[in-house]
């Protein structure tokens, strides 16, 4: 894969705005594209990661433990399946599995993190990034409680 390919699929990723151009390109050096099959788990709950995937093409599903059978659904190109990872090496929540032929973009913690001490200004960015979207679903989950009751 071109250096420049695997720049343009993080400058697709939502996640990867934090970036700037050069910043991408360097992230993009370090990243592996990786094929999935049908059916193959890209990663499993509990899984230790290290790193997270960007989705170049196909779909994957997004299931809990107990809920295999209400899978959410992804195939939005520059998706990023599990961005939490490359900050911290907590156990993954979900599993993620290939439904159709999939290919995507492996992202390694090491190289963003590398990239986060290098340049402080982007570890801020990254740090308001997963707050806001920490609160944003916080929100949502808040939200829901009155229509599934309180527990």
């Amino acid at each position: 894969m071109q250096l420049d390919d695997a720049a343009t699929i993080l400058g697709r990723a939502d996640f990867f705005e934090i970036c700037d151009a050069e910043q991408r390109r360097l992230l993009a050096f370090a990243s592996e594209r990786k094929k999935f099959r049908p059916g193959s788990v890209i990663y499993a709950s509990g899984d230790q990661p290290e790193g997270a995937h960007v989705l170049v093409s196909g779909t994957v599903s997004s299931t809990q433990d107990g809920a295999e059978n209400n899978p959410f659904l992804i195939h939005e190109v520059g998706a990023v399946l599990g961005a939490m990872a490359l900050v911290i090496a907590k156990p993954r929540p979900v599993t993620i599995k290939a439904i159709d032929a999939v290919e995507t973009l492996f992202v390694p913690r090491t190289a963003f993190m590398k990239l986060a001490n290098q340049y402080p200004d982007l570890a801020g960015r990254a740090a308001d990034r997963i707050r806001r979207e920490l609160s944003s679903y916080l929100g949502a989950i808040e939200g829901s409680r009155g229509r599934f009751g309180k527990g």
